[in-house]
């Protein structure tokens, strides 16, 4: 059965658009229910819900990109923050990828298959203890995020406190201090940011515009597996 609440992890990391918003509400009521959070995690996550709901568009649109998309040690790409740019990283996405397509999916998504939305979204519909397996493998990464949003007020350290909750394992201490150690770097700094996009874009996936349910039909289709950002493979 679909893990309701991995899934609209998946989907309260995703880039803002009109559709999520109007599903805010219900991802909401499903973060908020979830008795392996703690309270006050579960009341943060609803917080966060609402403010994604009702926020103006474009102002939340222009927070995430900033956060996650402009600020490296704030990287959705679990493996920039592992690998860095080493070629051990290409190593590590193509072994992702098996296992997407070992688990019945194939990646048909420009993000790159470490994104952490598309991994919460193939973990949703994975037998929990293989999830929280891997959830426990990158908890040290959670916390580190989570403290990084934390210093720059933002809301969406609830969605990491929730993760390193469901790993349910004690995040490496020291790992933690390393990556925090880090100097965060500065989303307004445009030609640090210019300098990024000169990297050669890696997509993988048959269709990168294949097209994906909207987020009312996955929702509407919580306990099936549904993905957005993985297609079913034949």
């Amino acid at each position: 059965m679909m893990d309701r609440t991995l899934k609209a992890l998946s989907l309260t990391l995703s880039y803002p658009t009109a559709e999520l918003q109007e599903a805010m509400p219900e991802i909401g009521s499903v973060l908020g229910s979830d008795l392996r959070l703690t309270l006050a995690t579960r009341l943060t996550l609803q917080h966060l819900a609402d403010d994604l709901g009702r926020g103006d568009l474009f102002d939340v649109q222009e927070s995430y990109v900033m956060l996650f998309d402009r600020s490296r040690t704030l990287s959705l790409n679990l493996f920039e923050h592992v690998h860095g740019e080493s070629r051990d990283r290409g190593g590590a996405m193509v072994s992702l990828i098996e296992t997407y397509r070992a688990g019945g999916f194939e990646p048909a998504t420009t993000e790159l298959p470490d994104h952490l939305p598309v991994l919460l979204e193939f973990l949703s519909t994975r037998p929990f203890a293989e999830a929280q397996e891997t959830l426990a493998d990158a908890a040290h990464i959670f916390d580190a995020l989570a403290a990084r949003l934390v210093r720059r007020a933002s809301g969406y350290d609830a969605a990491f406190a929730a993760l390193s909750q469901l790993a349910g394992a004690e995040a490496d201490v020291e790992a933690v201090a390393g990556m925090l150690a880090q100097v965060d770097d500065d989303p307004t700094d445009l030609a640090a940011l210019d300098a990024v996009w000169e990297e050669t874009e890696v997509t993988f996936g048959p269709d990168p515009n294949a097209g994906c349910p909207q987020v009312r039909d996955m929702l509407a289709l919580m306990d099936k597996p549904a993905p957005t950002a993985l297609n079913r493979s034949a």
